[in-house]
């Protein structure tokens, strides 16, 4: 029995988990017992169509038990879909039917109208998997890859591919649906063999810190590849299954309207995506309004592809390939989309999948045997296809081994593309039960010889000077922003604060949006349409901005273009500014003409954007050069640094746009206020090695200083004559009170200083 192997391989903690898990899922059948019973009693002797308290029971037990088993599963470092699919084969004919097979006919009857209510909500499941599944595929990932992960997802579905083939068309004709669909069938089965698990594989990956680690992510990216593919050869299938044959026209036509709907889909269908989410979240005020969306999306997707004779899940995959890249997916939408699916639609999905399984006729020899026969083809044909596909990538020894580990995952994807060979009467269930258990024993085999293979790879310099930086990334301020709202006018100033929120937008390819304020109290229709036109040329001059300071990251790490939404408005308000923010904006960049009053403080048009944004902000003040020469002056950067949270996210803008503009960057370190006398120079050498091993991370070089012997502000102007800096960043905090106050350097500053101000309020 499959179970019991699973047992045996867990090991003594393993098995008390799973025991445990055990415990609760008969208790929980138990439970059941009594209002199954009763529902079925309701009315003896009455014909009784399908009843919704079954409906309910059967949900409730599949997610129950499939939770226990899958904490279980996940206690023993096993996947937790394993436990959601083993919670089905216990349900089922293989365990609980033995037991009390009138208890379990009566939970789950096999009247087609009872069995049709859950069977729908286990399709729309298969879909929802799917669109998780494209969501997580990252193309940039794929594009970055290389040769190593190209070959290796070829070679890796081609192999296993051949030998299921070659094993469907000799199988017995005892284990064909239909012996006219000998072919459907051996594609199917060649096809459930070839596929690794994305979700799977990524999170062995992942519990094994090797995410960002190189072969970490040639393993994604391989199954990134080879399960896109996979989806490519189910859709092909499913054409072939339609026409009952291989007709080189037909099927000539598929092809070209498959690469058609990808090729439109990846284009024209990309910005559509991008469009109404983005509409969706600015424009509605309803909740989970995007997660509507969302599923709108994936189900006319899913429509276009049965249309053109493709089967839905290839348009469920790439509208969840669309959705992940769309620049305003937030990570609490995808949360709350991940939350629906895993605690609802995936136990009940992979639950029925086990329910279909009926591992009794293992005891049959025949079956036994050819069931061991596809388990070793399957790994055999994996490993190997992943070996050679390395070797021909140029990979060392270890790193091969540790990819052909990771290709032998197959778990949920092989579930999904037998229920559909099941669904289309292309596998009988002796065979789908056959790949079932296949598929538990491989994925379970996965982890540990991938963990194995893993521990074993040495780390390069090169790799290791990358995971440091992206470790400090991650505790970062600019990394984490996902949105900009830029408020500018026209004026020098503005424009200034256009090249500064262009190089903040392409650090981090942001989408921005672009509020144009005209001036104009009373536009009459040419003003609003100039300003219009105005806003637009804005946007585009930030596109050009972000896309120089993208090209500064390096090719390999070079994005797509950022998404720019243009508004106007005739003046600076509180209330348009605060629903800007409600829509998801991490950072706003102001730069009006009018910056300060005749208190020299910041004038009241500044005060009412802060008032209205409350989040991070950087305000600019152009001066000196910046306001003859505001897109194209030369910098040279001061930011003073003492310690503090705000002092470092001020420090990472100066690199952010040190970086972007190859300009020279200076560190000077000064004391917090009424903290002079009291510091140390260990203190101060620290907090400016912290500074710079940050640039240093981002391949900017950076010079520093100490000037803490007099006042934080007279040290700033001191050492910018000295160094002749032009622009000053400077990581502020908010200060209470009716005006917009950064404290009394700041004060000092905007008051006093010649050269150009950055003031990054967070």
């Amino acid at each position: 029995m499959v179970v019991a192997d699973v047992a045996a391989a867990a090991g003594p903690a393993g098995r008390r988990a799973m025991v445990r898990a055990g415990t609760g899922a008969l208790l929980t059948l138990a439970a059941l017992v009594t209002p199954v019973s009763q529902a079925l009693a309701a009315a003896p002797g009455e014909a009784k169509g399908p009843s919704n308290v079954v409906f309910v029971l059967e949900l409730m037990a599949l997610m129950l038990v499939g939770r226990l088993l899958g904490e279980a599963m996940l206690r023993i470092k096993q996947p937790a879909v394993m436990g959601q699919l083993i919670a089905g084969l216990i349900l089922g004919p293989s365990l609980f039917g033995l037991l009390a097979p009138h208890v379990q006919q009566a939970l789950f009857p096999a009247a087609p109208e009872q069995k049709a209510m859950i069977g729908a909500i286990s399709q729309v499941g298969i879909l929802l998997l799917l669109l998780l599944t494209g969501m997580e595929t990252d193309l940039r990932l794929v594009r970055q890859s290389g040769r190593a992960a190209v070959y290796a997802s070829l070679m890796g579905i081609l192999v296993p591919f051949a030998l299921g083939v070659t094993l469907g068309w000799y199988l017995p004709a005892s284990f064909l649906p239909d012996p006219s669909k000998r072919l459907v069938m051996a594609l199917f089965l060649g096809t459930s063999l070839s596929i690794a698990s994305v979700q799977i594989v990524a999170t062995v990956v992942r519990e094994m810190n090797f995410t960002r680690r190189a072969v970490g992510q040639l393993i994604i990216a391989s199954a990134i590849i080879g399960d896109s593919i996979g989806w490519i050869l189910v859709s092909v299938i499913f054409g072939i299954a339609i026409t009952g044959s291989v007709d080189p026209l037909p099927l000539g036509i598929n092809l070209v309207e498959i690469v058609a709907f990808l090729r439109r889909s990846l284009t024209i269908g990309r910005r559509v995506v991008f469009f109404i989410i983005r509409w969706v979240n600015d424009t509605f005020m309803s909740e989970f309004a995007v997660i509507t969306a969302i599923l709108l999306i994936m189900g006319a997707m899913a429509l276009i592809t049965d249309a053109i004779g493709v089967h839905t899940v290839l348009g469920a995959f790439v509208a969840g390939v669309l959705i992940g890249e769309s620049p305003i997916l937030t990570k609490h939408i995808d949360d709350q989309l991940r939350g629906l699916i895993t605690a609802f639609f995936a136990p009940v999905f992979f639950g029925l999948a086990g329910l279909s399984a009926d591992l009794t006729i293992l005891h049959q020899p025949m079956i036994a045997l050819m069931t061991a026969a596809l388990i070793f083809i399957a790994s055999v044909g994996k490993f190997t296809g992943g070996f050679i596909g390395g070797r021909l990538g140029g990979l060392t020894i270890r790193e091969d081994l540790a990819l052909a580990c990771g290709m032998n995952a197959r778990g949920s994807t092989e579930i999904i593309i037998a229920s559909v060979g099941l669904s289309m009467g292309a596998l009988s269930h002796d065979l789908f039960t056959m790949i079932v258990a296949m598929a538990i024993l491989t994925t379970m085999a996965m982890p540990p010889t991938l963990r194995w293979a893993l521990a074993r790879i040495p780390m390069r310099k090169e790799e290791k000077a990358r995971l440091e930086r992206e470790e400090m990334e991650a505790k970062g301020f600019v990394p984490k922003l996902e949105r900009l709202l830029l408020a500018i006018d026209d004026s020098a100033n503005g424009r200034f604060a256009t090249r500064i929120g262009g190089i903040i937008a392409g650090a981090n390819t942001m989408p921005t949006t672009v509020m144009h304020i005209h001036g104009d109290q009373r536009p009459s229709k040419d003003v609003v349409e100039q300003a219009k036109e105005k806003a637009r040329e804005i946007g585009e001059t930030v596109q050009a901005v972000a896309g120089r300071s993208d090209e500064s990251k390096g090719e390999e790490e070079n994005g797509d273009k950022i998404d720019i939404t243009t508004i106007v408005e005739a003046k600076p308000k509180t209330e348009v500014v605060a629903a800007e923010a409600e829509k998801g904006h991490d950072l706003m960049v102001v730069g009006l003409e009018r910056t300060l009053d005749a208190d020299k403080e910041f004038h009241d048009d500044i005060a009412s954007l802060a008032a209205g944004f409350p989040g991070p902000m950087a305000v600019v003040v152009a001066r000196d050069g910046q306001l003859d020469n505001p897109m194209h002056s030369r910098l040279n950067i001061l930011v003073p640094v003492n310690g503090t949270d705000q002092s470092r996210r001020g420090a990472e803008v100066a690199i952010a746009i040190a970086r972007a503009t190859r300009a020279p960057l200076t560190a000077l370190y000064v004391p917090q206020r009424g903290q002079k006398g009291r510091r140390s120079r260990q203190h101060e050498e620290g907090i400016l090695k912290d500074v710079a091993a940050l640039a240093e991370t981002y391949g900017v070089e950076i010079r520093t200083a100490v000037r803490a012997d007099i006042a934080a502000d007279q040290a700033i102007v001191k050492e910018m004559v000295r160094r002749r800096n032009n622009l000053l960043v400077l990581g502020v905090g908010r200060r209470p009170g009716d005006k917009l106050f950064f404290g009394d350097i700041a004060a000092a500053l905007l008051a006093d200083s010649e050269k150009s101000l950055l003031f990054v309020a967070t």
